[in-house]
């Protein structure tokens, strides 16, 4: 059965990257978590406003359906999924999910960030690095360093799954 795939991390890791190329290879849809934001969460974090709980909880509603109306077809979705409790908001509405948690250094991020054009304010990384909670021994899936190609990301993944 074709997988339900989050890539997860901080801002500026490449989950967008990731999760585009991972579904193609794949065969399958891929979404951007962030196109799931309203339009005050988007405000706030251009203004450098962390999100609260409470400011994610719809957003992750709407990703866990995404998620769940993929199952049996798969689906790869960016998403910083950075709390275990976010995890588990999306496992419980797609069970079969697993997550790539894509890490790097801070000025790694930091320098990809000041890259590109984005929403979300740099000041915004810190809090982010901070509230991260990595995936636990339980949770399906992988931590991979983004430093590596794209290709090179995508390979070991699809390599894990076919284990």
């Amino acid at each position: 059965m074709p997988p339900l795939l989050v890539v997860m991390g901080v801002s500026g890791v490449g989950k967008s990257t990731i999760a585009r190329e991972l579904a193609l290879s794949l065969g399958v849809e891929s979404a951007d978590g962030d196109d799931f934001h309203t339009t005050d969460n988007i405000s706030s974090m251009r203004a450098g406003t962390p999100l609260t709980d409470g400011d994610r909880r719809g957003w992750l509603a709407d990703i866990g359906r995404w998620l769940a109306s993929r199952d049996g077809v798969g689906g790869v979705v960016s998403c910083s999924a950075s709390k275990r409790a976010y995890r588990d908001t999306l496992r419980s509405a797609a069970p079969r999910t697993a997550f790539v948690h894509l890490t790097a250094d801070h000025e790694t991020v930091l320098s990809r960030m000041q890259g590109r054009e984005h929403f979300r304010a740099l000041s915004l990384l810190d809090s982010q690095e901070k509230t991260l909670e990595p995936l636990e021994a339980d949770e399906a899936g992988w931590v991979i360093d983004s430093r590596m190609a794209p290709t090179e990301i995508v390979e070991s993944v699809k390599r894990d799954l076919l284990q």
